[in-house]
């Protein structure tokens, strides 16, 4: 079923899960049997698991940017890419290498398959682990249905669907008429003006996180339903005081993947302050690269890395330095002041790179962030559009407030944006969040389910499919 759930996107990308699986699971089984080295089998792994990835992701950047430095002219193929070949891509690497290490169990081909074709993270993470699922494949006592964990599961499904299609969606219509018009008018008039840009970026970052943590809800919610625990992808990364802090919180079953699976094998922090430095550059090089082709990502994971490294240093010099002062009473005060401004400046750098990662090009970025200079303080109404709220021009004029409909368009932009802001820093996630079964609970599931299903007479898709 799993299968079939894959297929219904693309039936003939079936047969590139298929083999991948397939192929996988004989090289475990070939280093189970000792007939061929070890590092042969992880080699050939790792080359196919790679070069998959390669071909269907990178094949075309890679001959365009080969074209435009040898003007050459390799015809590209313009490949779709397959839905989730990242995510059980990675998942299939990490199983691999845990075969080596000799960390797997005897595992059945259909429970290895069904580690990797899971549906509820199948086609957008988590990134899961074979000693997270597997072991809980082969619990018959999850094989009853349980009515605690449909109950719960429908609650953290509804809420993750409601992220989605009730507040990521909203964002992403300011969002596609701002990298539209940018893509247009790139100076001049017409190009975005200072709040347009303001708005975008805090549109952008709002979006991805709603859109990304949503769907992370939606797994966790569904995998509770059969009774399993897929792993916690997001801790409220937007309450991070640092870059180190966010990649703890955001997607951290690719932090996590990454710290196993590279920084460690490269040596992590243990050959010194210049290797580890090394070391988490290249992590977040390949963080960059694995989500996309486009030298937008490649810019974007090096600027984090530049900023963990940043973050890494200034850290050092505090506990050498000034960390006698934290058990001051004047130290505590300056220590929360300083974490204020340090969650300004951290999320002030997110949403300056998370443009980069909107954008089409590091052209474009550059001259969004150069239209920031220019002195222009209108808002174009088609930006505040999908922010407005029915009928809320008379509420504005029975409260002897503007009620024109610009001034409408534009407190509902601000509320929309300080309503978002208020739940990423002050709510619980769904994974601190106790879901208690009561009539209340059942009111607001059953309430979030059919508001998102009106919702879904628009066209809406998850940013993470195209990663």
């Amino acid at each position: 079923m799993s299968l079939w759930f894959y297929g219904y996107f693309n039936p003939s990308y079936l047969l590139i899960i298929c083999a991948s699986i397939v192929i996988n699971y004989v090289l475990y089984r070939g280093m189970d049997a000792g007939k061929v080295p070890k590092k042969v089998l992880l080699s050939l792994g790792l080359i196919f698991n790679i070069g998959l990835i390669f071909y269907f992701k990178y094949y075309d950047f890679f001959l365009e940017n080969i074209n435009a430095l040898f003007k050459t002219d390799f015809v590209l193929r313009h490949i779709t890419l397959p839905l989730g070949i990242s995510f059980f891509t990675f998942q299939q690497i990490s199983f691999i290498v845990d075969a080596y290490r000799g960390e797997v169990r005897d595992y059945s081909f259909i429970e290895y398959a069904l580690f990797v074709s899971f549906f509820p993270q199948l086609v957008a993470g988590p990134i899961v682990l074979h000693k997270e699922l597997i072991p809980e494949f082969r619990n018959k006592e999850k094989y009853r249905p349980s009515f605690d964990n449909l109950s719960r599961g429908l609650m953290i499904f509804s809420r993750g669907l409601a992220k989605k299609m009730l507040i990521a969606d909203m964002f992403g219509g300011a969002v596609d008429f701002g990298i539209n018009q940018a893509s247009v008018v790139a100076v001049g008039e017409g190009a975005l003006t200072r709040p347009e840009i303001i708005i975008l970026m805090l549109s952008y970052t709002f979006q991805i996180y709603f859109d990304f943590s949503g769907y992370s809800d939606m797994a966790t919610g569904l995998g509770r339903m059969f009774n399993f625990d897929i792993p916690m992808n997001f801790n409220s990364p937007y309450k991070a005081l640092s870059i180190a802090d966010f990649w703890k919180r955001w997607h951290m079953t690719l932090t996590r993947f990454l710290t196993t699976y590279v920084y460690i094998p490269l040596g992590g922090n243990r050959k010194g302050k210049v290797r580890t430095y090394i070391n988490t550059m290249i992590v977040f090089l390949v963080s960059g690269i694995w989500h996309g082709a486009n030298w937008t990502f490649i810019l974007w994971g090096v600027l984090h890395g530049i900023g963990q490294c940043i973050n890494k240093l200034f850290h050092n010099v505090w506990r050498s330095g000034c960390g006698f002062l934290e058990k001051s009473m004047a130290g505590k005060l300056l220590s929360k002041l300083f974490g204020a401004f340090a969650w300004v400046i951290t999320f002030a750098f997110l949403n300056v790179t998370w443009l980069l990662f909107r954008a089409d090009s590091v052209t474009m970025w550059l001259q969004i962030l150069k239209r920031l200079t220019v002195l222009n303080l209108d808002i174009r109404e088609d930006m505040l559009e999908p922010f407005r709220i029915p009928k809320f021009s008379y509420l504005l004029s029975a409260l002897s407030l503007p009620s024109s409909d610009g001034a409408a368009l534009r407190i509902s932009c601000a509320l929309a944006m300080a309503f978002a802001l208020i739940i990423c820093l002050c709510c619980k996630n769904n994974y601190e969040r106790e879901y208690k079964l009561n009539i209340r609970n059942m009111l607001f599931t059953v309430a979030l389910l059919f508001m998102c299903i009106i919702s879904m007479s628009s066209i809406s898709t998850f940013l993470y499919f195209n990663f």
